[in-house]
């Protein structure tokens, strides 16, 4: 089986949460691993997502790979667009 991986970088300008987890995450930075896995025997090319986690930095450096499904991951980037500005954040 071929599986590849890519991340890419998730900026939230304000605290949110993820589903099924309580604490609530500081505003900032956080990189995304998709892995997908090859389809066999198709005549093209074509991957299948097999996982999207969020990596959530802890305590002591320690990072925690939280699973989130792409339609959580998009309300979520949603609810940060559409949330008014911070005070004193500068525009």
């Amino acid at each position: 089986m071929n599986i590849r991986s890519s991340t890419k970088k998730v900026t939230f300008t304000h605290p949110f949460t993820l589903p099924g987890y309580a604490d609530l995450l500081p505003a900032g930075s956080y990189d995304v691993l998709v892995e997908e896995e090859l389809l066999q025997g198709l005549s093209f090319e074509a991957y299948r997502r097999t996982s999207t986690c969020m990596m959530i930095t802890g305590q002591a450096g320690r990072v925690e790979m939280r699973p989130i499904t792409q339609k959580d991951l998009d309300a979520i980037i949603g609810r940060d667009l559409a949330a008014p500005p911070l005070r004193g954040a500068a525009e």
